[in-house]
């Protein structure tokens, strides 16, 4: 089975390059070979490999920026889901999409059930939407992963700026009225690849929440992420961090301050129990700093 990832080089697109490749061949191109902001350049692609099964890990995630791009932002994480889901419908192959928190409104203190009402309130938020709605009114074959604050031990994230950040500075102020799940792109890889059999076999289709148990803040994710730090004997400058509502840090696009994320569904489809964040954060900063 050819196996088409978009985003290789990004860190979802990382890890499902590693999970997937035991299912067939898998097509990770990089920037240079394909530019995914060109629709002809991609319909060429696809043309010429023709594959089985698409996993769809490109996006523009660059939320400030996107209030500025627009255009890029859509294509990036509308019209390219699209294109990929016309494929996948006239070629009989399967698609995963993965999409984002940030397609709700953030408000309230519950979680979010796949069913929840809809309201970006960015850019970013109303492309990745769009990209959403297009995959499902395709009547492709599909499932929609949507996740919430993905980080890595590669690539540029909140884990490693806090590290660098904390490594240079005696103080930090983070927020702390943003409240979701931190999720590593390698747990969305292993989730993706145990979904690909159910999808192959049409037996699993529709949106699904991915995400770590429990929740915590920004300011709470980042206190973690120093104290395990400290666990494995690396020296930090920091002694104080100050969490601040988001009043106090503005920026270009507004945030959601709920992205919890109900995980019900997918844990009950596939007879799995997510990790917490906590494990999952000690897993993927364990990976990082061992290999420094």
């Amino acid at each position: 089975m050819k196996i088409f990832v978009t985003g290789a080089n990004g860190q979802v697109g990382f890890e499902l390059v590693r999970s997937l490749s035991v299912f067939g061949h898998v097509l990770a191109p990089s920037r240079d070979e394909l530019d995914l902001s060109n629709e002809q350049a991609v319909a060429d692609y696809l043309a010429q490999h023709e594959p089985e099964l698409i996993a769809n890990a490109a996006a523009y995630t660059a939320v400030d920026k996107a209030e500025q791009e627009p255009e890029l932002a859509d294509r990036l994480n509308h019209l390219l889901p699209k294109q990929l889901a016309e494929y996948a419908l006239h070629n009989r192959a399967s698609l995963v999409h993965f999409s984002s928190d940030y397609v709700y409104p953030g408000t309230g203190d519950t979680a979010y059930t796949e069913d929840s009402k809809v309201g970006a309130l960015s850019e970013y938020g109303r492309s990745k939407w769009a990209g959403d709605r297009a995959v499902m009114g395709s009547s492709c074959n599909h499932i929609i992963l949507r996740t919430s604050w993905v980080y890595s031990a590669r690539g540029n994230n909140f884990m490693k700026t806090m590290l660098r950040l904390a490594a240079e500075r005696d103080q930090l102020n983070i927020v702390n009225d943003q409240v979701g799940s931190p999720t590593p792109a390698r747990l969305l890889a292993q989730v993706t690849s145990l979904s690909v059999h159910p999808l192959l076999e049409h037996k699993l289709t529709g949106v699904y929440h991915v995400a770590p148990r429990g929740e915590t803040s920004w300011c709470g994710f980042a206190n973690a992420i120093f104290d395990e730090a400290c666990a494995h004997g690396k020296a930090l400058a920091v002694k104080q961090v100050h969490g601040i509502p988001t009043s106090e840090y503005l920026t270009p696009a507004k945030r959601p301050l709920n992205s919890r994320l109900n995980i019900n569904k997918i844990e009950q489809v596939l007879n799995i129990t997510l990790p917490d964040w906590q494990t999952c954060l000690h897993l993927t900063l364990s990976e990082y700093l061992d290999a420094l």
